[in-house]
């Protein structure tokens, strides 16, 4: 089946930004200032446009260590980014949180990526790239909101138990909200793309499901992971460095 997915042109790419405007607009005139708004924005063109052409180049070599490389600089900045929430004895929780969803993500990204796409070479970057960016992302997000969580709750008072319950609960609430709503209030962007690209909703709906499925076990994995890492550290007598 051809592509139904036509080539944005970069002379049609400013119209999308009419409604960003808009949106900076309103910031100003609500004197929230657009400044983050535009740096945001800007951030974001410059990353996407760099990563497409680094991307380009890493698809075309097909280089095992490149390809290992690139996912270990993933997984280290995913696991500096999930620990924003804590602001003193860092060093311990990043080696946690690294621990944790390195635990979660690889078998996870492995088993996708030989187990259910068959990649072959198992290091095609075009499989193994986006899959780890998925995965560790996600991961990232959700022990990050554990991390918050049981920090908040061993603060409280709360025991490490029910903080650690508590953080599981709170942490996995984006992710079973997405498995709720996918296919009735949302269609994500893998399902989404695919169909606009011509691939049959069935065959979409497949890779969907292998996608969801994939980002609440690994996450899930990584949140629980560092929350029983954690348990050494939680003295709920103390505000605690976990």
């Amino acid at each position: 089946m051809t592509s139904l997915l036509p080539v944005i042109q970069l002379r049609d790419l400013p119209l999308v930004f009419a409604p960003v405007l808009i949106v900076v607009w309103i910031h100003f005139r609500w004197s929230l200032g657009g400044g983050g708004a535009l740096y945001a924005v800007g951030r974001m063109i410059l990353q996407l446009f760099a990563v497409g052409y680094i991307l380009a180049y890493i698809f075309g070599l097909e280089s095992p260590g490149l390809i290992t490389v690139v996912l270990t600089f993933m997984l280290i900045v995913a696991s500096w980014i999930a620990i924003r929430p804590i602001r003193e004895g860092r060093s311990g929780v990043y080696l946690r949180t690294l621990g944790a969803i390195a635990i979660g993500g690889i078998p996870t990204l492995i088993l996708v990526a030989a187990g259910v796409m068959r990649a072959d070479p198992w290091y095609t970057p075009r499989f193994l790239i986006p899959l780890a960016g998925m995965i560790f992302a996600n991961a990232m997000n959700t022990t990050s909101l554990a991390i918050e969580r049981l920090h908040s709750e061993l603060e409280r008072g709360t025991s490490y138990e029910q903080a650690r319950r508590d953080a599981l609960r709170a942490a996995l609430i984006p992710l079973t909200n997405s498995l709720l709503a996918v296919g009735i209030v949302s269609f994500p962007g893998m399902m989404t793309g695919q169909i606009l690209s011509g691939v049959s909703p069935v065959i979409a709906a497949r890779y969907q499901i292998v996608v969801m499925a994939m980002l609440f076990g690994s996450s899930g994995i990584a949140a629980a992971c560092y929350l029983t890492f954690a348990r050494s550290r939680a003295n709920p007598e103390r505000s605690p460095q976990v």
